[in-house]
């Protein structure tokens, strides 16, 4: 196939699909030669994981991992959907994320590289990784933690975080990592849920060149009686004033810093539960997402290995989610370390004091992989491909995206701009940096559909095909596949070894969220669509489809269309109530830093582009000129607050939005355009 890329076309709309196909991309980028010969994961892996998924994942379990105690069955399916994995196994995953390697004489190579937000830096081989979690289980231990315990972290993106995961992992306490950004409440809803014995917090953290407190929530966390909590051990980050409560609260300087080098590693069972993992629930309770350790381990290590091409000896990899998502658990605190890998983690944003922070990170440490979100690659096109073009990122070798559907148009600007980056007066490489497109969710705990980058001609905002061992398809209303060419739900048909285990405490919420959908099959809450060639696309989740008209239409889509327009940065649609249609699409723009607001002329320009990518159907009524679009921390676009303003509503609960205050200026900025 030729690496030349041609331009998208689009097919008519498909009678009587579940989530209808409203696009198709034609453009195709092949592997070089070059990268496919010293590709780590080769094509022959499909076929033999399709013959046996079972043997293909004991294999991996056996190669990637050292076990105390071998497994004697590779799955227990018998009592579905709860799935055992590597049955009789025994393993420690802090011993094979540090110990091994220095074991094996690898305690000089660099484990994690960490740039703090106000440019502090501290470096950590594996030799000195190790104490350090030592040091932190021994002291966890001499606080009453012992195996099977609750520790509710609620930390930065820094070194002790990954410390204090590791350390639980070593006890066998299980870790229930609560996002720095999240509110008081929310915290006491997880350390009460968890029943958590122990709280990892510090005195606070570093946004956007000023400081931001953490210890605070918690206090107003544990304020009222009635939780499980004994002790509190604080990491002074920023020297912010806290409160003091003697006896319950400690300094990690003065009890994770004096403790002991010497602590040995237990096996635990490869069912031993890891952590939990909230994430929103329908009901408005968050749900406990349980992960166990040999199965996750596996396959967290094989995803991290194929699907970023790993060379351990080589490659500088960084991952830029923060450690409060499963992004951050999976593929900065885990996978990474257990393949022996140098990370970097970076505790601050992107503008941070400048725009092109990110880009001076990947100079400075030579970054050869770098694995981040749809909502990142966005914004930075919004800010101008002049800003990266001033560092050197020839050193980017693969490109990866996580977190929702990316589009085509962000997806070719991340490999021409950033992946194509010679680092030489402007010069361009011959082949740009693959990209994988990830598709995975905090309960499959690992990838499960991406290319391989040396085995995947890619397409621009594809995911393409299932991970070898990894049984997905799409399907109708009835559970039946659907015919290439054809949009539906995305199921997982077999057992995987990351597989959540559970629902903490709620063992039937688990089965009534994720397997009650299709008899057989787990259901997430995912649309998707086979294209010709039988390749997956992401259309986001099943409740952001709108119906005009009778038709299912993917926000996805008609946002991807949007963004293709050469004026257009960032896009986000909503369906709004509408007497006539049911509802009709809204969509909320950001202009590219170098587009002309022209008002009604633009927009007008963007309906009927729309309309001319995807059809009629699909072009907004409304086409609102935005500053900024309303996101979390982790980059996630709250759809519903903007539904609100298409609706006329008075906005909503905006207390978990990055900058609360993005939501007044939509507000301002709307008014003043009227």
């Amino acid at each position: 196939m030729s690496n030349a890329p041609t331009t998208a076309s689009f097919v008519p709309l498909q009678d009587g699909d579940a989530v209808e196909n409203l696009s198709r991309e034609a453009r195709r980028l092949a592997p070089s030669a070059g990268f496919t010969a010293n590709a780590v994961v080769g094509a022959a892996e499909y076929a033999e994981a399709d013959a046996d998924r079972p043997a293909f994942w004991a294999r991996q379990a056996r190669e990637l991992l050292t076990w105390s105690k071998d497994f004697t069955q590779a799955l227990d399916w018998s009592k579905p959907p709860f799935a055992k994995w590597f049955v009789g196994g025994e393993l420690n995953a802090a011993y094979n994320a540090l110990d091994r390697h220095v074991e094996n004489g690898l305690g000089d190579r660099v484990a994690i590289y960490f740039e703090g937000e106000p440019g502090d830096t501290r470096t950590y081989t594996y030799a000195q990784l190790t104490e350090e979690v030592k040091k932190a289980a021994n002291a966890f231990e001499s606080l009453g933690v012992a195996k099977g315990d609750r520790v509710a972290v609620y930390l930065p993106m820094i070194p002790e975080a990954v410390i204090t995961l590791l350390a639980c992992a070593r006890i066998g306490a299980v870790h229930s990592v609560v996002f720095g950004g999240f509110s008081a409440d929310a915290l006491r809803s997880r350390i009460e849920d968890a029943e958590a014995k122990l709280v990892v917090t510090a005195d606070g953290t570093y946004r956007r060149g000023k400081p931001s407190p953490l210890k605070s929530a918690v206090d107003e966390a544990l304020s009222k009686d009635g939780h499980t909590v004994q002790n509190v051990v604080v990491v002074k980050r920023n020297g912010a004033d806290v409160d003091w409560h003697g006896g319950r609260d400690h300094w990690w300087a003065d009890t994770v810093d004096q403790a002991s080098t010497n602590h040995q590693a237990v096996g635990h069972d490869s069912e031993h539960p890891l952590y939990i993992l909230y994430t929103s629930g329908t009901t408005g309770k968050p749900k406990g997402i349980l992960h166990t350790t040999g199965g996750y381990l596996t396959q967290t290590a094989y995803t991290h290995k194929a699907v970023f091409d790993l060379h351990p000896d080589t490659d500088v990899y960084w991952c830029t989610a923060d450690v409060g998502w499963v992004t951050g658990h999976s593929y900065v605190a885990y996978a990474p370390l257990i393949n022996g890998a140098t990370q970097v983690m970076y505790e601050g944003t992107p503008d941070s004091p400048h725009q092109g922070r990110w880009w001076e990170i990947i100079e400075k440490y030579k970054v050869s992989i770098l694995y981040t979100a749809p909502t990142a690659i966005r914004t930075f096109m919004k800010w101008g491909k002049d800003i990266p073009a001033k560092y050197d990122l020839s050193s980017i070798r693969v490109l990866g995206s996580v977190g929702e559907p990316i589009n085509p148009e962000a997806w070719m600007w991340y490999r021409e701009v950033i992946g194509g980056n010679a680092g030489k007066n402007g010069e361009r490489k011959e082949n740009p940096a693959p990209i994988v497109d990830t598709w995975w969710q905090t309960e499959t705990g690992a990838q499960m559909i991406a290319p391989l980058p040396g085995v995947t001609a890619t397409k621009p905002g594809s995911a393409q095909v299932p991970l070898p061992g990894i049984a997905v398809d799409v399907v109708d209303e009835n559970g039946a596949s659907v015919p290439d060419g054809h949009g539906g739900f995305l199921v997982i048909r077999e057992p995987w070894p990351a597989m959540l285990r559970g629902i903490w405490g709620d063992p039937e919420r688990f089965k009534d969220t994720y397997w009650s959908r299709f008899e057989g099959m787990y259901f997430a809450g995912d649309g998707a669509k086979k294209d010709e060639d039988g390749d997956i696309w992401l259309l986001g989740r099943v409740d952001d489809v709108m119906n005009i008209s009778g038709h299912r239409l993917s926000t996805t889509e008609i946002e991807s269309a949007l963004v293709s327009h050469p004026a257009v940065a960032e896009a986000a649609v909503v369906g709004a109530a509408d007497e006539t249609t049911g509802q009709a699409v809204v969509a909320f723009v950001i202009l590219r830093g170098d587009a002309v607001d022209s008002g009604d002329t633009i927009i007008q320009e963007l309906r009927n582009h729309v309309g001319k990518e995807i059809g009629p159907i699909a072009k907004p009524k409304t086409i609102l000129v935005v500053p900024e679009l309303p996101k979390t921390r982790s980059g996630k676009i709250m759809r519903r607050l903007l539904k609100d303003v298409a609706e006329g509503r008075e906005v909503g609960d905006a207390t978990t939005l990055a900058d609360n205050t993005i939501m007044q200026t939509i507000t301002d900025s709307l008014k003043r355009r009227k």
